[in-house]
């Protein structure tokens, strides 16, 4: 029966490969190739999985019986597949302006689509901003197998995708260049200023490579159970599919986000597909772990989409659970309060649930400290456990649950076993990202009186 799903599925991607004639050709070969991509990645896994225990690369379940031992680094296999794909994509992509005959100079005489106009240049500045995120890719999916084999300190491989973003950056300069932002309504009304927008010039180049940092390293904090790292990817994949068929379903060619948002389109699809495949070995009962590597090659997926399709800030608005993890997690990656090596819930094996762990306390905290744990508890934003100094009268705190948002969902909900928490984060990390979408083409138009997504709003 596998195989016979598996030929079906190759033989609709050869038909979708030979479909080059629609208004959607790039995106119809995107899932051709997404589809190639799930089963290439799902026959390789399992035959390629015990090649890593015997070198060395594996680690232990900790929220499973027995503690078995689990390959690691999986993630490198959908990475390398992805690229690949991604290559063999590129005279697909471009199907249009490929030419029978040409006089030179580029200039397009005889072509194979008559949608275009004759000696209309090929695109060399998509071609080069295609390669470019292929390069910043490849050198994410470096970075993590590094990180994976060497283990690399924190404070050290946090600010490398910043390199790696830099091919991106320069093709932005060449062939956008654009680095204003516009103010909101009500802050210019109120201040009556003159013009619409504030040029942020060389800092907004900062900001992208700040979302470059940011992209991959949230994905890589927001981990630890079973199928997280690739069902939060694969959440955030649709959610920009979401926001590009928004561009696309309307078919105005002639919008200039039409463009923009087919490239994003196009680099997601076979993504999604590779993602898929790991998913199935990754979810709980896992039988792969994914590594950095995985967290690496997904945030520089989204980090590609998000600045070369020219919606970097909106990208933002569907990494809000990741945003609120990082700066929840902040006290104890910046040692404000003690960091314990493993963050990850407790395992109770006698019955199969995950709890908050705890980080103890050694010494007493200073009296501020205490007094910000207990306001966070009141909240319900951490567990405490506190005993009262029987000389003094006073609360002293002894234990706190650690500041990720795996732990604060076990304090909101309980204990949960391991797939049930995953469901848990994944379904709120959709109702967020919804969320942000409606709101970015609802209260966007409000807040700056525009939105280029001008079908809605005529």
């Amino acid at each position: 029966m596998g195989n016979f799903f598996g030929i079906s599925f190759l033989i609709l991607a050869l038909a979708l490969l030979l479909n080059t004639h629609s208004a959607f050709q790039p995106l119809q070969t995107s899932v051709a190739f997404s589809i190639l991509g799930y089963n290439i990645t799902c026959y390789v896994i399992p035959r390629a999985k015990d090649a890593f225990i015997k070198i060395g690369l594996y680690g232990k379940d900790m929220s499973k019986k027995g503690k078995p031992i689990i390959p690691e680094t999986i993630g490198i296999i959908p990475a390398i597949t992805y690229i690949f794909l991604m290559f063999c994509f590129i005279p697909f992509l471009f199907l249009k302006f490929l030419v029978i005959d040409t006089s030179g100079g580029g200039n397009r005489e005889i072509g194979i689509s008559q949608d275009y106009d004759k000696f209309k240049l090929f695109p060399h500045n998509k071609l080069s901003s295609y390669l470019s995120g292929m390069l910043s890719l490849e050198s994410m999916i470096l970075l993590g197998l590094i990180d994976d084999l060497f283990d690399i300190r924190w404070r050290h491989k946090f600010f490398l995708p910043a390199i790696a973003s830099i091919p991106l950056l320069i093709v932005y300069y060449v062939d956008f260049g654009v680095t204003s932002i516009l103010i909101p309504n009500f802050i210019k009304n109120y201040f009556e200023l003159p013009f619409n927008n504030i040029d942020l010039k060389f800092g907004y180049y900062i900001y992208m490579a700040a979302v470059s940092i940011f992209c991959p390293n949230s994905i890589n904090i927001l981990a630890g159970v079973n199928g997280l790292e690739v069902g939060q990817s694969l959440v955030l994949s649709i959610l920009l599919l979401l926001n590009d068929s928004c561009y696309l379903i309307p078919l105005d060619k002639n919008s200039p986000s039409y463009d923009s948002h087919l490239f994003s389109a196009a680099i997601l699809i076979p993504y999604i597909g590779v993602s898929l495949a790991l998913l199935k070995f990754n979810w709980y009962p896992s039988q792969v772990f994914v590594g950095d590597t995985f967290c690496y090659f997904s945030g520089m997926v989204f980090a590609i989409v998000g600045i070369l399709g020219h919606f970097s800030k909106t990208l933002l608005l569907f990494f809000i659970p990741q945003i609120f993890n990082f700066l929840y997690s902040v006290p104890q990656l910046f040692a404000i309060i003690p960091c314990p090596r493993h963050r990850l819930p407790h395992f109770n094996p006698q019955d199969n649930k995950l709890y908050p762990s705890r980080v103890i306390f050694d010494k007493r905290l200073n009296p501020i400290k205490e007094k910000i744990l207990i306001l966070l508890e009141n909240l319900k934003l951490l567990s405490l456990i506190k005993e009262k100094d029987i000389k003094t009268g006073e609360i002293i705190v002894k234990e706190s649950s650690n500041f990720t948002i795996i732990n604060l969902i076990l304090v909101w909900f309980g204990p949960l076993r391991e797939d049930h928490l995953c469901l848990v984060i994944l379904i709120l990390q959709f109702l967020v990202g919804v969320g942000s979408l409606i709101a970015r083409h609802t209260i966007g138009p409000w807040l700056f009186g525009y939105d280029n997504l001008h079908w809605l709003v005529q």
